[in-house]
């Protein structure tokens, strides 16, 4: 693809090679927040080009990756995350429940792989883990790896030790969000520092996993709020592989149950910057695509993103079932990164 005047008009820094949104896309960037709210602030179409334009140079078969997210542990957590139903200090309808069992897990991952799935995903509702969790849960990646799937979990903040023994059960990706800019941050969440999330992220990295690490929006941030958040993930170094995107889902007897909707065109704009700041990652539709409909999330796709959490249920939200799912993306003419292994193999 000719690096044509897309890459020389203003907001993009001829200065450093990770400016050039066509380039490897392989390092972290060095976005600054101006730079990114710039993006933002582009016409609505010409964004989408851009996006579309570095998208298609990273992913150039365009599939989309299905992955499935089974809470392992729900409920319970001593967190205040004022967006997260499980938080025990709120009352809402989720019930504490004690880790699942290891055949109760595998048998929830046949049935992933079976609908199509190549990622499966374990969330427990811990602040951190114990050693004797750690120990449970790398049963159960080392099950689900035996069925060929990817494996991620996200069990809250680690220590070294415990990544290292997690990495080598054979856990693929660990997930932990910023989910909001530091300046923001306070506003959500305050049993738990900004720092801390670094920290678990520079855990995992140290052990030789990748990172999957994303965030919410919605919640009430700015613009220059969401760009600072876009911004803190491009620049971790690397960025994320894996940068999953949620839409907030207000649940009752949360802090956040009252927050008025986003604009479904700002949300798809925060898709597209994603997509630019972050060439080579996959950028996920997480929690919330239920409430934002068919047509928003086929303008998410042409923005860049290409991972979906697939599924009836999303740790303890809903989530469009499996079959509208592939209808959707049967209609909007996208393959998924499974049927495109299967037709290699063919």
């Amino acid at each position: 693809m000719p690096q044509s005047q897309t890459i020389e008009k203003p907001l993009v820094r001829a200065e450093s090679p990770r400016a050039n949104a066509l380039g490897s896309g392989d390092v972290s960037g060095n976005w600054t927040v101006p730079q990114v709210e710039a993006l933002f602030a582009l016409p609505f179409t010409e964004l989408l080009y851009r996006a579309q334009e570095v998208h298609r140079t990273h992913f150039p078969e365009g599939d989309v990756e299905l992955a499935t997210l089974l809470s392992i542990k729900t409920g319970g957590c001593p967190e205040d995350c004022g967006y997260c139903p499980q938080a025990a200090r709120y009352n809402t309808d989720v019930k504490a429940n004690k880790l699942m069992d290891l055949d109760e897990v595998l048998d929830a991952a046949k049935a992933a792989k079976a609908a199509g799935s190549n990622r499966f995903c374990m969330g427990a509702a811990w602040r951190e883990p114990k050693d004797r969790d750690i120990e449970k849960v790398a049963a159960m990646i080392r099950g689900v790896k035996a069925l060929g799937l990817e494996t991620c979990a996200t069990l809250g903040m680690l220590e070294p030790l415990q990544a290292k023994a997690l990495q080598a059960a054979g856990l693929d990706f660990y997930n932990h969000n910023l989910d909001t800019s530091e300046d923001f941050y306070r506003s959500v969440i305050n049993t738990r520092d900004y720092q801390d999330r670094l920290d678990t992220i520079s855990h995992v990295r140290a052990a030789g996993m990748s990172v999957c690490c994303g965030g919410i929006v919605g919640m009430g941030e700015s613009r220059v709020q969401r760009a600072a958040f876009i911004a803190r993930l491009a620049n971790l170094s690397p960025y994320p592989e894996s940068v999953p995107i949620n839409h907030l889902v207000p649940v009752a007897g949360t802090p956040l149950a009252d927050q008025p909707p986003m604009d479904p065109l700002e949300f798809v704009r925060t898709i597209a910057v994603a997509r630019i700041t972050m060439p080579k990652a996959r950028v996920r539709l997480s929690a919330g695509r239920q409430e934002l409909g068919r047509a928003v999330q086929a303008m998410c796709f042409q923005a860049g993103a290409n991972s979906i959490f697939y599924g009836e249920q999303l740790l303890t939200t809903g989530n469009p079932e499996a079959e509208e799912d592939l209808a959707l993306l049967a209609e909007l003419g996208l393959k998924t990164k499974q049927s495109m292994k299967a037709e290699v193999t063919v």
